[in-house]
């Protein structure tokens, strides 16, 4: 099955002519955002977070495409059923490993 592109009028030279320092300046803020992670005292590889956002980040890499979507549904709770009481005031980023409620 090929994937369709929607029309972009901007050549990918143009694209990186016009985007490429913005995000380059996000790949150095995430870098230094895993130093101080890596830096800090404790074990940031059992933070189910941290192994989302590293999980995130090899999709990048990947060589397949959408990957905005992939990197969005990766973090995202994919659950449908309802829970009865929230776990905490706010989301935290990713759905924790034991699932909604836990």
């Amino acid at each position: 099955m090929s994937e369709s592109r929607p029309n972009n009028p901007m050549s990918r030279t143009s694209v990186i002519d016009e985007y490429f320092l913005d995000h380059r300046a996000k790949l150095l803020d995430i870098a230094a955002f895993l130093d101080r992670v890596d830096r800090a005292p404790g074990d940031a590889a059992e933070d189910f977070r941290m192994r989302a956002f590293r999980n995130a980040l090899a999709l990048l890499d990947d060589g397949s495409s959408e990957r905005a979507r992939r990197v969005l549904e990766s973090m995202s709770d994919q659950t449908t059923e309802l829970i009865d009481v929230a776990p905490g005031k706010g989301a935290c980023g990713t759905p924790p490993p034991e699932g909604p409620g836990a």
